[in-house]
């Protein structure tokens, strides 16, 4: 079973090059990640052994593996509707420019090899595998940038191959380094699996691990856009079409996430559990803290939204480096977050596509010009900056009591400082766009007559309700998940 999941989205891949209709073709989308969804929770109930020794599905990866096969499924219900209004091999005009869209087939194909990627990364339990399935997720996503083949995006293409091309090399020399760290003289050698590792990781050499841990921190660092290694991913997510820039921020960042969650459980079980979570705390606050400084004044609603992911994965890793009741709020964060930032991403997507600029100057009337859009737009703003009712609040006051208790010092007035910024500077951005006059040069079939899509509603819908859901009630199951996930990050 464990074989299947990955092997679906690939062959899923492959098939879209030979569906000639398109709306059967989009199908793909959909229909593979409930597949996906299903075949998971099959496997969680059975209890899945290690396969060939390197697939395994602990509850770390169940977390990522579901959440990701959910995200996918809502985002893809989306790109359905996306794909079909874009049209195959149309010429559009977009704020003065001209550009011709990458080909569907290829699009969805990417799609679903992104998906392959990121569920092979949830599996892997062998750390050499991990870094291949994440280098996947690296390539499959570079077409998906550059669907729209403007100058901005093929910019914006290189720079996100070409920096995180860096950081997986130099989480590959890590590697290296990391068997040097697990080798003994006396012993046979040690293979480069997650069980294998965590057994015998009370004789590593101390200097050799250290030196790993940094380099496969920056590598994997670079990936899940933690400052100040995070400069592809403004102009990624900004000049990605919306359903990507949903799966980039949702789902992308998770993977990276979860390799640096399995560095972390290594560094736990060698004794280094300190040298680790100190080094989560820092680049924490350095990524909320840079995060803030760039919304602050922010110009570009879909690079505010971007800045908005780094500072979310400063807030995870603040999360786990804190520890105890913080780690289970991390946890809890990591699903939120990408159900909000999804959501607001697809509603990125609706705002240009009626507005055709993301200048949030230029943008001014949306509750009267997208009515449903711009009300989501608003409760997505309140969600992603950690207001009541929403599942975001519930994990980062976690965070934040766990904060006090442990006496962390400023650590948790630096918190409450970034928080409080980074909800002005966003809400005076989202405000500006919701209130106000219709622009008087919005083209003249845009106003009051564009009508807002059930697919291009519903899906950031029903990410928000669930999201607001996570802080009203967490049912015993998704508890338990949460966790168990958490004690794999607690010394």
């Amino acid at each position: 079973m464990l074989a299947a999941l990955v092997i679906l989205p690939f062959f899923a891949a492959a098939l879209a090059f030979f569906i000639y209709n398109p709306k059967i073709r989009r199908a793909l989308l959909p229909l593979t990640s409930i597949i996906e969804f299903a075949a998971a929770l099959l496997c969680r109930k059975q209890g899945s052994t290690a396969l060939w020794n390197i697939l395994a599905l602990d509850d770390l990866g169940f977390l990522v593996l579901t959440l990701t096969c959910l995200l996918f499924f809502v985002i893809s219900l989306y790109a359905v509707d996306y794909l079909a209004y874009e049209g195959e091999y149309g010429v559009h005009k977009r704020n003065r420019l001209h550009f011709t869209n990458v080909p569907e087939a290829v699009f969805t194909a990417c799609m679903l090899l992104f998906l392959g990627s990121a569920v092979l990364v949830t599996l892997a339990c062998h750390l050499g595998l991990l870094w291949v399935a994440i280098e996947g997720t690296t390539i499959a996503c570079a077409p998906l940038i550059y669907f729209h083949r403007t100058p901005q995006s093929l910019e914006a293409t290189w720079k996100y191959i070409i920096i995180c091309s860096v950081g997986i090399a130099f989480a590959l020399l890590g590697n290296f380094l990391l068997d040097v760290a697990w080798q003994t003289k006396d012993t046979p050698p040690i293979p480069m699996t997650l069980s294998d590792m965590l057994r015998t990781a009370s004789g590593v050499n101390a200097p050799w691990f250290k030196a790993a841990y940094i380099f496969i921190f920056i590598g994997y660092g670079v990936k899940m856009g933690l400052a100040p290694m995070h400069t592809w991913l403004p102009d990624a997510h900004s000049e990605a079409p919306s359903p990507v820039s949903a799966l980039l921020s949702g789902a992308l960042l998770n993977c990276a996430f979860l390799g640096v969650l399995r560095l972390h459980q290594l560094s736990l079980a060698a004794g280094f559990g300190s040298f680790s979570q100190e080094l989560f705390v820092l680049f924490g606050l350095l990524s909320m803290l840079t995060a803030t400084l760039f919304i602050v004044g922010q110009a570009d609603f879909k690079r505010m939204l971007a800045y908005s992911s780094v500072e979310h994965m400063g807030i995870l890793l603040l999360g786990v480096g804190i520890g105890g009741l913080a780690a289970h709020g991390g946890m809890l964060q990591l699903v939120c977050h990408s159900l909000t930032k999804g959501a607001l991403f697809l509603l990125a997507g609706n705002i240009l596509r009626v507005y055709h600029v993301k200048i949030i100057s230029q943008i001014s009337g949306l509750g009267k010009v997208l009515p449903w859009s711009g009300a989501l737009w608003l409760a997505g703003f309140l969600a992603v900056a950690g207001s009541p009712p929403f599942g975001i609040f519930a994990s980062e006051f976690m965070i934040l009591r766990a904060m006090l208790q442990k006496g962390f010092g400023l650590v948790p007035l630096l918190y409450l400082l970034c928080l409080g910024a980074i909800f002005v500077g966003m809400g005076l951005a989202c405000l500006r766009m919701f209130l106000g006059t219709i622009p008087a040069d919005l083209p003249a079939p845009n106003v009051g007559t564009e009508k807002e899509r059930l697919l291009f509603v519903l899906p950031p819908f029903i990410l928000l309700l669930l999201c607001a859901a996570l802080s009203l009630y967490q049912p015993e199951w998704l508890k338990d998940i949460l966790s168990a996930a958490a004690l794999h990050l607690i010394t």
